[in-house]
């Protein structure tokens, strides 16, 4: 894990905005306290996820709850452009339920480039 990825994550510990952090895989490699609260576990349990690994289990999901292909997503621009991105889908939450959400994606770029993403996310206004 990169000086980054270690110093984001400290900072998301103590954010009480649901997040996580990726590595330029796009893998999860650690989300906050908030983000397990919202969706049932906690990182300790759950340890690092692919995307296709977070997607199946958490969404993104469309207005009919079907999931939503990942290469318009903030998280996927972010990724790929190395650019801020935002966006509004629908979630799985530890109830099962699927609520809205707004998620603002960050990368987190160095002097050596590209180095992961932030990804922030909470309840939606209907």
């Amino acid at each position: 894990m990169t000086v980054e990825l270690i110093l984001a994550r400290n900072l998301l510990s103590a954010v009480e905005l649901a997040a996580f952090i990726v590595d330029p895989d796009g893998t999860v490699v650690f989300f906050n306290d908030s983000a397990g609260t919202l969706i049932g576990r906690r990182f300790e349990e759950v340890g690092p996820l692919d995307q296709a690994e977070w997607s199946s289990q958490f969404g993104p999901f469309d207005e009919f709850g079907q999931l939503m292909p990942t290469d318009s997503l903030p998280l996927s621009v972010a990724l790929r452009e190395g650019l801020p991105a935002n966006g509004r889908f629908r979630v799985r939450l530890q109830e099962g339920e699927l609520v809205q959400v707004d998620v603002s994606a960050l990368p987190l770029v160095n002097a050596n480039g590209f180095q992961g993403a932030i990804v922030v996310f909470w309840a939606a206004e209907e």
